[in-house]
């Protein structure tokens, strides 16, 4: 399969912003648009736990911890469970172009670690129901968010025609 653009141009932010620069703002984002929605309130059921994500073909290591309900971006201890897997993948789950249990189920997306802690995470990936497209229209100011939106759509078009 040719290499897809989108992703390569996705890849190459990766690649190039130190990976503790990239878990601190992904957190801040994650955290304003989860702020008052059901699933930052399960977040306390991961209380203290370490989660780290690796994008094997961008070669990045994110790492995070649950506090206080929120995500919060951690150092490079050893987490207590990691997600690992390749962009194409976690872009698919993020943008919701394949189900959780799919990418699981199929092993694009492996969970290592604390097995109880990594059964919980990925049964909270299973139950999000979560209206990014309202939330993100709603934090953004009107152009911004339309244009993030069909962007998000776009990339999932993409991902899904990829597979």
């Amino acid at each position: 399969m040719p290499p897809n653009p989108l992703l390569t141009a996705l890849r190459l932010p990766l690649q190039a912003v130190p990976d503790p620069l990239q878990s601190l703002v992904l957190t801040r984002v994650l955290n304003r648009l989860l702020r008052r929605q059901p699933l930052a309130a399960r977040l306390n059921e991961l209380e203290g736990c370490s989660i780290g994500i690796h994008i094997r073909d961008a070669d990045t290591r994110l790492h995070f911890r649950i506090r206080n309900g929120e995500l919060a971006a951690a150092g490079e201890e050893a987490a207590r469970v990691t997600i690992r897997g390749d962009l194409r993948d976690f872009v698919a789950l993020a943008t919701r172009a394949e189900d959780p249990d799919t990418l699981f189920f199929q092993r694009r997306l492996c969970i290592e670690g604390d097995v109880e802690t990594g059964l919980h995470v990925k049964n909270l990936l299973d139950t999000i129901d979560y209206d990014w497209e309202a939330r993100v229209r709603e934090r953004l100011p009107r152009g911004a968010g339309d244009l993030a939106v069909r962007f998000v759509r776009h990339v999932r078009t993409l991902v899904s025609a990829g597979r």
